[in-house]
């Protein structure tokens, strides 16, 4: 997998979010909903986030992964 993405906790990923807009919606199991009101993203709440995994929720909330890593 393309090694510019960081392996990450969840906290730092939702720390993140929450600094564009996206806040808590609910949890199901290890699995958090965080949404901005037009985009929907999940969270899983595992040891750490795997790159791959990492890069779809960055393509899916549509946050560039420069941006990202400077909201961390």
């Amino acid at each position: 997998m393309d090694k510019k993405y960081p392996l990450l906790k969840p906290h730092e990923i939702i720390s993140a979010l929450n600094k564009v807009g996206f806040s808590f919606v609910r949890q199901k199991g290890s699995h958090a909903k965080y949404s901005n009101g037009l985009k929907t993203v999940i969270v899983p709440m595992h040891e750490t986030v795997a790159r791959g995994t990492l890069k779809s929720i960055l393509l899916q909330a549509g946050i560039k992964l420069d941006d990202f890593t400077r909201l961390l």
